[in-house]
């Protein structure tokens, strides 16, 4: 019997390729597709060997064709740190919206069930807390994070759209701050900038006074809720996150007391609609899914750094990558 097939995109990104190693281990061919705009090769190269993977170079904005049957569709392939979203705004909003239509109208041609990456931005900044799915969010849809924000509340809105109208079964995840080995030093995000500066010798950046909160889901945890979200029968959108919260002073702190370096912590501006709490409620996720996160942060950023102190000296000095412009 053939083994099921399962088609990921944004399969050369941080959780994409965490997720292609989890499907291949649990018996299924994985077709891994992506532009790799933002996405690096190194991250499923391991893969190539393995009869059970394939790899398309494939832009998902545009016409999606994968010859043979589906059973399963994740779409992961989008930005998803400022420093991306903020210089390629219009591919941003196309990858949530064409590609999220081009992934739904492959779905449905190959009766394939689908499950989209959104996330805790669709919450905003908060004005409830902890977030709880039957929040709305309190969003900006025309500042410099709406690009991201409202491209992931009409993926979901597209996606609950085919699941009404065409009873196509859909899942939908909601992530919160995630990390892990194959995290990109340079792509903005508080972890991976702040482990960056500190084996550089740099002091520490934390925007604002930093009392803003976030809470840190390592990603083994985070792959975890994924498959079973995708595996269950539920259809409404579920915060898969740990909520254990921290403040960025705090963070910066421990990431100090973890690398050992003799830098301090600096200060600048908060950035336009940077949100000043994220906390996830989990509760749907540990009764729907019997699910929690099992790695506490102490563990996950010994980890974490291990893996960026292994790095080649030349990744810490790399800078973003320059993108096309889009229109």
């Amino acid at each position: 019997m053939a083994n099921k097939r399962v088609l990921i995109t944004g399969a050369a990104g941080f959780l994409g390729s965490h997720l292609c190693d989890r499907f291949i281990k649990e018996g299924y061919d994985v077709i891994g597709m992506d532009n790799l705009i933002t996405g690096d090769i190194k991250n499923i190269e391991h893969l190539f060997k393995l009869k059970e993977f394939e790899f398309y170079h494939h832009d998902v904005s545009k016409f999606i064709h994968v010859s043979g049957p589906l059973d399963y569709i994740l779409h992961f392939a989008s930005p998803a740190s400022p420093i991306d979203y903020l210089k390629i705004p219009i591919q941003t909003l196309k990858v949530s919206s064409l590609g999220t239509h081009n992934c739904l109208g492959l779905a449905l041609s190959k009766k394939a069930r689908m499950l989209v990456a959104s996330t805790s931005e669709v919450y905003g900044d908060p004005l409830v807390h902890p977030q709880t799915e039957e929040y709305w969010g309190n969003v900006n849809p025309i500042g410099p994070r709406g690009v991201y924000d409202e491209a992931k509340r009409f993926q979901e809105a597209i996606t609950m759209a085919y699941h009404t109208f065409h009873h196509l079964e859909t899942r939908i995840v909601r992530i919160f701050n995630t990390y892990g080995p194959r995290m990109r030093l340079n792509d903005g995000r508080a972890l991976p900038a702040f482990i960056g500066q500190a084996l550089r010798g740099e002091d520490l950046t934390v925007f604002g006074d930093g009392s803003q909160t976030r809470s840190f889901c390592y990603v083994a945890d985070l792959v975890e809720g994924i498959y079973r979200l995708l595996m269950s029968d539920h259809e409404q959108p579920v915060n898969i996150g740990n909520p254990d919260e921290i403040s960025l002073k705090d963070f910066a702190e421990e990431i100090i007391k973890l690398t050992g370096t003799s830098q301090k912590i600096i200060y600048k501006s908060l950035p336009t609609d940077d949100p000043k709490q994220r906390q996830p409620d989990i509760t749907k996720a540990a009764e729907i899914l019997g699910w929690q996160p099992t790695v506490n942060r102490a563990e996950g950023l010994k980890i974490t750094y291990d893996y960026f102190k292994s790095l080649p000296p030349e990744e810490l000095y790399k800078l973003p990558k320059k993108f096309i412009k889009a229109t």
